[in-house]
């Protein structure tokens, strides 16, 4: 590849417009709330929109900590789509009103998507903050009076995961086009807070409920976008992915198809990667083609032959029979885990696999996180028999048998539910 050209498939961009936030929310990779050290200015928030265009970038997503509390969010939004851009919004919802909404349609803003995890009580507590549920809806409400757009973005952890059956039927009569779902990992305050999160062996108790949320979604028309970390090989993995012969995990996007910015001009392949091993440049020292270009931390994903693109992988996925189509799933996700990509723990696959050996994987907290942004620990994984008993002072364990299921039952939602403990699963 020619070092002095961009890498021309990158085509999405997610910007972190600031690190400033009116959440406290429990799981926040970014640990937000405070601004950035010497976040963008005005002045190079716009240049970059420029740089941005002159790349080819089709559309733009804004994120925070909470976008709006930037005041000149808007003037950025609209510099945005007058580059040819498509802009979107992601946000938690609290505080923002029906004018604001109004301004971001007159803005040019072609979507948003509000954060909504679990019922009142379990998102008010992830969230951090009492009536940020009610917030959110608020906020989907005054979306659809002003006819712009919206879908929803769920975190999947243990206390969510039984509530998205229930939480699926309140988002559609909100109105939603789509639904984004992300298994939490532990980043930031989420690895302060590791035992919120689904243990592998988990999965296979998860994956049959979202199975019948996908099939309503297709009913309903409402497309479900499982996150990077979610699926793998499984037998709903085209199910999730919307059907098709070709939907299916197709490995890591970062550097490929994807972009990410920090508030003080930070760039990564990947919005979600920890800042500290993957920060490939700042727009401060240099453009942003030149970064795309020829920094190696944008270029993990872009190697030419097989062997290149699987030499990194370690662990189960390393011998798994999909690692030169997988590449070790989602890079964030097992990174955050275990200091390094290569081996996800977070695999339908891989934890049907070890249940037919008679097997599960357990992770635990080996060295705490630092306490930056961007930041995680280091996570032992240990493999047991399936029939050890399950740690006795583990009360966030998540089995079926906690899912709820909306009052008129899980029919509702589509299909008899499948088998949780599988002794065949498709090859996708």
């Amino acid at each position: 590849m020619d070092k002095s050209q961009p890498y021309r498939r990158t085509a999405y961009a997610v910007w972190e417009l600031t690190l400033k936030c009116n959440l406290s929310c429990c799981h926040c990779g970014s640990r937000a709330g405070r601004p950035r050290y010497q976040e963008l200015s005005t002045a190079e928030a716009l240049d970059l929109v420029q740089q941005l265009a002159d790349l080819g970038i089709g559309e733009v997503t804004l994120i925070g900590g909470e976008a709006f509390l930037r005041s000149d969010w808007l003037v950025i939004t609209q510099a945005i789509v007058q580059a040819g851009m498509r802009c979107s919004l992601t946000t938690g919802g609290y505080g923002l009103s029906r004018p604001m909404a109004q301004a971001m349609k007159a803005a040019g803003m072609t979507s948003a998507s509000v954060s909504l995890d679990g019922l009142q009580a379990t998102h008010d507590r992830l969230r951090g903050r009492a009536g940020s549920w009610q917030a959110a809806l608020d906020a989907m409400t005054h979306f659809r009076r002003v006819g712009l757009p919206f879908s929803c973005n769920s975190q999947i952890n243990r206390l969510s995961a039984p509530e998205l059956p229930i939480l699926y039927d309140i988002l559609k009569q909100a109105g939603i086009f789509a639904w984004q779902i992300q298994l939490t990992v532990p980043m930031g305050y989420g690895a302060d807070h590791w035992h919120l999160l689904l243990q592998p062996w988990e999965l296979l108790d998860l994956y049959p409920m979202l199975a019948h949320i996908a099939h309503q979604a297709s009913l309903d028309k409402i497309r479900l976008f499982p996150g990077n970390n979610i699926g793998y090989y499984g037998p709903y993995e085209r199910l999730l992915r919307g059907g098709g012969d070709w939907n299916f995990w197709r490995g890591c996007g970062a550097g490929l198809n994807t972009l990410g910015i920090e508030a003080d001009g930070t760039i990564k392949g990947c919005p979600s990667l920890p800042t500290q091993a993957y920060a490939g440049g700042n727009i401060r020292d240099r453009p942003l083609r030149e970064i795309i270009a020829q920094s190696p931390r944008l270029q993990f994903n872009r190697q030419a032959d097989i062997a290149a693109g699987t030499e990194h992988l370690w662990g189960f996925c390393q011998t798994c029979e999909f690692a030169q189509l997988c590449r070790g799933g989602c890079s964030w996700t097992a990174h955050v885990f275990f200091g390094r990509r290569g081996n996800n723990p977070y695999c339908h696959h891989r934890a049907l696999t070890l249940a037919q050996q008679g097997l599960r994987e357990r992770f635990f907290l080996q060295d705490s996180a630092p306490g930056l942004p961007f930041d995680h620990g280091r996570f032992q994984l240990v493999q047991e028999s399936q029939d050890q008993p399950w740690p006795a002072e583990d009360s966030l364990h998540f089995q079926r048998d906690r899912i709820k299921w909306p009052s008129h039952g899980p029919g509702s939602l589509g299909h008899r539910l499948p088998p949780t403990r599988l002794s065949h699963h498709e090859s996708s």
